[in-house]
């Protein structure tokens, strides 16, 4: 994915244009689209970093590597913002939209329950949810507008809700079926797979002979 997004630089400069560019889990950003084959003015690898969703601006996104590097970002609208936030988390959990790559669900087959597949996808799932309950938050404030509801706001926040809600549930079922590739059964030395309560059945069998055993004493 590549576009124009909004950086903040300094307090002297503030908010400028950068061309940007996600590719294989680097987001990289030039000073304009037509200097691009003049190098880079900084990157970030996505994988590293923290994908923060700005509680009070719709079109602002934060990327942070702890203690190392900020990327504060605006997008033109809400729907663009949506746009990165998919590929950002998509990128993030290894699974880049692009047309050469291959499907989310393949992935999450692929991966044989690897326990860093599962952290980035749950990474990826807390950033959504972080998403719908700000949009959510965004339509009922404007549904209770002291000048009343805001329409044109609820409609544009209700269409961001149902992409947002159709990207969760995908991303919670690939979690979930990560966490299944994740469990393993115990098997003893002699092979043989016992239920996990077998102990404490045994003990219930030996409680009851004793109480048998007391009754006919």
């Amino acid at each position: 994915m590549e576009g124009i997004l909004w950086k903040w630089t300094n307090y002297w400069n503030g908010w400028q244009i950068r061309w940007f560019v996600l590719e294989n889990g680097v987001l990289t950003y030039y000073k304009s689209q037509e200097e691009v084959d003049q190098g880079c003015k900084g990157s970030l690898k996505v994988q590293a970093c923290e994908i923060n969703v700005n509680a009070i601006d719709s079109t602002r996104m934060d990327l942070v590597i702890p203690n190392e590097q900020h990327m504060y970002l605006r997008a033109a609208s809400s729907q663009e913002r949506q746009q990165w936030l998919v590929a950002l988390g998509s990128a993030k959990a290894c699974v880049h939209r692009t047309k050469k790559d291959s499907s989310s669900e393949s992935n999450v087959q692929n991966s044989d329950g690897n326990p860093d597949q599962l952290k980035t996808k749950k990474s990826e799932l807390r950033l959504y949810c972080d998403l719908l309950m700000q949009q959510v938050h965004v339509i009922k404030t404007s549904a209770q507008e002291s000048e009343g509801p805001n329409i044109e706001k609820m409609d544009e926040s209700t269409r961001l809700l149902g992409a947002t809600c159709d990207t969760f549930i995908k991303t919670l079922e690939e979690c979930m079926k990560l966490t299944n590739a994740n469990i393993k059964y115990q098997i003893p030395h002699n092979g043989v797979i016992l239920p996990p309560n077998t102990g404490n059945q045994n003990a219930k069998k030996k409680l009851n002979i004793r109480t048998n055993s007391s009754d006919s004493s």
